[in-house]
């Protein structure tokens, strides 16, 4: 009988048909690179293909895996391939170098090669959580802004004075002794913003921190000073009056006191607002202009949305006290003496303590208090120097043509 197992000479034909189409195969190979290379290179550049021809959905490998997009017309050939939008009405084409080019003068300084429609332009002080839905974050957005700047001495006059203030405000305080955690005393303290940096003034953080982009979203913002008695003060009173009376710039009236500086602000009994006043003879060259209109102190004002834009351009890096812009804040609403004014029926007290004096430094045996008071002057003249040499300069570019005039531009 024959042995069950094939013979191993019947695979020896198999074994040659496998040799010849792998010697065929080879062959097919080299003959075919031939003939490409015998051809000029053909350039998808230089092709004009209709949009149309290519897939409706452009895929993109990432991680291994494929992901498209229904509205996607571009495909990514060699990086160079000119594609039409088919979405867009324009005939503009686009070059494709892994994404498409955007150009968008429109858009904020230094954000033009983005999208318009990805631009955030402005921000907030809005908490939010770290977990959810953003579109949840909120149950309300407050309309109004209160930033004292305070040190942990005075937290319990704070404490008073936040109480005076609804909801509908975001509290913000600037701690020039960073202490920040003891505050958490108050429970309001714990939603809260707090914002610490050593032996600061309020102009300092103002300049920092309150960008008018940064708190576009509230409609009157309240810079005020730590060592304010609010016990016939309502927040949400003085907003209605100031609206009513269409004030961008305010603040309320003071309670008459031994250290009261300015005619102006000083509470009137039975009015509701003042925007002008008798200061002592000289002091006034005109009655709508500061001391006796279109005037406000620096301790406690209000701003519009719309006129805190403009003062903070005008606040200085290093001229950190204020003093002197209480002079030149008529230059951010017109007509000032109309839209400055002094709430009467929501009233203050200044305290009139030397707080942050305190936060000098004593030198040449004079006590610390004594070096902040010399600087907030000297500020004060350099304020001044400033905004003539400024405006000077303004006027001299005007008549030399370098610039075109008011008029011209209106």
């Amino acid at each position: 009988m024959g042995n069950p197992m094939r013979s191993p000479v019947s695979r020896v034909p198999n074994e040659a048909m496998t040799m010849k189409l792998i010697v065929a195969a080879f062959v097919g190979v080299v003959v075919g690179c031939s003939i490409g290379l015998s051809f000029p290179v053909l350039s998808l550049t230089k092709l004009n293909l209709p949009s149309n021809i290519f897939p409706t959905l452009g895929l993109a490998y990432l991680n291994g895996r494929s992901r498209s997009s229904d509205r996607s017309r571009e495909l990514f050939l060699d990086g160079r391939l000119r594609v039409k939008n088919s979405h867009s009405n324009s005939n503009q084409t686009r070059i494709l170098n892994g994404t498409s080019k955007i150009w968008a003068p429109s858009n904020p300084r230094g954000a033009e090669s983005l999208p318009p429609k990805i631009v955030s332009s402005e921000s907030d002080l809005y908490a939010r959580r770290l977990w959810g839905n953003p579109s949840e974050d909120l149950i309300t957005k407050p309309q109004y802004l209160v930033a004292f700047t305070v040190g942990y001495n005075q937290r319990y006059n704070i404490d008073r004075a936040v109480r005076k203030f609804s909801d509908q405000f975001v509290i913000l305080l600037f701690h020039y002794d960073g202490r920040t955690s003891e505050w958490d005393e108050f429970e309001w303290s714990k939603r809260a913003i707090h914002v610490s940096a050593r032996k600061q003034a309020k102009w300092w953080y103002a300049k920092r921190f309150l960008h008018p982009d940064i708190v576009a979203p509230f409609d009157y913002i309240f810079i005020w000073d730590e060592d304010l008695g609010l016990d016939h003060f309502d927040a949400e009173e003085y907003i209605k009056l100031v609206r009513k009376y269409g004030l961008e710039i305010s603040q309320p009236g003071l309670q008459p006191s031994k250290g009261l500086t300015w005619r102006m602000t000083r509470r009137r009994d039975g009015s509701e607002v003042h925007k002008e006043t008798d200061e002592r003879p000289g002091w006034c060259i005109d009655p709508h202009l500061p001391p006796c209109s279109s005037f406000v102190e620096i301790m406690a004002p209000v701003f519009s949305r719309e006129a805190w834009r403009c003062v903070w351009y005008m606040l200085q890096n290093d001229l950190v006290h204020g003093w002197g812009l209480d002079f030149l804040l008529r230059r951010c609403v017109d007509p000032a003496h109309e839209k400055i004014g002094v709430i009467d029926a929501q009233w203050i007290v200044h305290q009139g303590l030397p707080s942050l004096g305190s936060q000098g430094e004593s030198k040449n045996g004079k006590a610390a208090w004594v070096g902040v008071s010399e600087r907030c002057r000297r500020e004060w003249t350099m304020l001044q120097s400033r905004w003539v040499t400024a405006e000077n300069a303004y006027l001299s570019d005007v008549e030399d043509g370098i610039i075109p005039s008011p008029q011209v531009i209106h």
